[in-house]
């Protein structure tokens, strides 16, 4: 029997992103600095938003990149924290790009090449999801991540 192939695991770089959006999404919250583009963009309460998502997107993210149980639940959490990275980090590019222009091209390309990233990871899952659903309808795996090959 052919394993089920999942994309999901320890991928350093995603680990290093969500552990990024943690530690930023916390020092914004002790020292209540916002950069001007997100003051000057978002209302008060999306930023106070913008900030907790951040912190949220780290802490759900890693739970599930490092859930030990179902691979189906491993997958649905780290699913909500990738989009959630995505969601506050293309905030942040649409803040910057549209307050800053063009003398923020740097930053809002980095940061537009992390919300890409953490959107394409939300498929990448996505699709993980849909291939443990049909095996498991198969009948080809219980749902365990002992009888799944994980890329890691």
């Amino acid at each position: 029997m052919r394993p089920v192939q999942i994309t999901t695991g320890r991928h350093p770089f995603e680990v290093a992103v969500l552990i990024a959006a943690l530690a930023c999404g916390i020092a914004l919250l002790a020292t209540e600095y916002r950069p001007p583009s997100v003051v000057s963009a978002m209302p008060t309460i999306v930023q106070a938003g913008w900030e907790v998502g951040l912190i949220v997107a780290g802490v759900v993210g890693l739970v599930g990149v490092t859930w030990k149980g179902q691979l189906s639940t491993a997958l649905g959490v780290e699913l909500l924290g990738v989009a959630v990275l995505g969601s506050v980090t293309t905030m942040y590019a649409i803040a910057l790009a549209v307050i800053a222009g063009l003398s923020a091209t740097a930053a809002g390309a980095f940061v537009g090449g992390v919300a890409v990233g953490a959107w394409w990871r939300v498929g990448q899952i996505g699709r993980d999801l849909m291939r443990v659903a049909r095996a498991a309808e198969s009948g080809v795996m219980a749902d365990v991540p002992l009888l799944v090959e994980r890329d890691r």
